[in-house]
């Protein structure tokens, strides 16, 4: 963990961070992560990045989707390479970060074409429903929550647990350097709490997800 900055030793290790079922689902914790820029220096992606060194250094197995060449909601057929791989992560994930610079007082485009790809339902499988979702945002100026309330309600929208805790990275090019690693501050901080609750919040609904959003009005529905 010696490339993680600003974290003690002592402190990350996490051993409250139990499974409940060890032995019916024995594999890690899958993490799909989402970023929302396209620039070369993309500060979404860096802070992406770092928490996938996080979320492995927690126990958990990670996947960083790359939007280049992903094209715009419904002006290709599904079946698209970009399209498959993008829904394929999110059916092999159970638990997802999404990360959006603030753009005009909004999450831009380019993250929310990334959840518009995968949808609701397909056939009978949902793809979303019941896995766990951390949110945050990079601002290029004072610390904003604009990004991150939308995630949030599209994250309901999906059917996904959103955790409570979220990350807001204000001024984010003082925050990483050349190499585009985290500066030690309270926002890296911040991620470390961010991640360490996804992986509890994933460990403690895996293997109950179905249970959990169980409906209902689902049941009774006409097959």
């Amino acid at each position: 963990m010696s490339d993680l900055p600003n974290v003690d030793g002592a402190a990350f290790a996490i051993p409250a961070l139990i499974d409940p079922q060890p032995q019916a689902l024995p594999h890690p914790p899958r993490i799909l992560l989402l970023y929302g820029s396209l620039r070369e220096r993309s500060y979404s992606r860096f802070a992406v990045e770092e928490a996938a060194r996080l979320l492995q250094a927690f126990g958990a197995e990670t996947r960083i989707f790359d939007p280049r060449d992903l094209p715009l909601p419904d002006s290709v057929p599904a079946d698209h390479p970009k399209v498959a791989e993008l829904r394929a992560l999110s059916h092999w994930s159970e638990g997802q970060v999404w990360c959006s610079p603030e753009r005009h007082g909004a999450m831009t485009g380019i993250l929310k074409a990334q959840i518009d790809w995968i949808p609701l339902e397909i056939a009978a499988m949902r793809p979303t429903q019941g896995k766990t979702l951390a949110v945050m945002q990079v601002s290029g100026g004072s610390q904003s929550f604009n990004a991150v309330n939308q995630m949030r309600i599209l994250g309901r929208w999906m059917r996904m647990i959103t955790i409570p805790n979220q990350s807001s990275v204000a001024k984010a090019y003082e925050q990483f350097d050349e190499a585009g690693r985290m500066q030690p501050s309270a926002y890296y901080d911040r991620i470390v709490d961010v991640m360490e609750e996804l992986v509890k919040f994933t460990l403690l609904t895996r293997g109950v997800s179905a249970h959990l959003t169980d409906r209902y009005s689902e049941r009774r529905a006409p097959g």
